[in-house]
């Protein structure tokens, strides 16, 4: 199957481990604490992979046509 180069980063890996790792901690807890807490760190955890990913596009010779001239 073809990867992407970012998933072929290790950060991005690392990254993807760590939102593992708290998704399963935080279902354990009772609900108002994943309701609150939980809710805005799983987020935060899933975001990162999710921006390194949306970064790894960026730089195309279209988004670089304004600065380079």
């Amino acid at each position: 199957m073809f990867k992407s180069r970012f998933e072929n980063l290790e950060i991005y890996n690392l990254s993807e481990r760590l939102a593992d790792l708290i998704w399963e901690l935080v279902i354990k807890w009772e609900y108002f604490a994943k309701n609150t807490n939980g809710k805005q760190i799983v987020d935060a955890s899933d975001s990162v992979g999710a921006n390194i990913a949306e970064g790894s596009g960026k730089g195309s010779n279209m988004e670089f046509k304004d600065i380079v001239k």
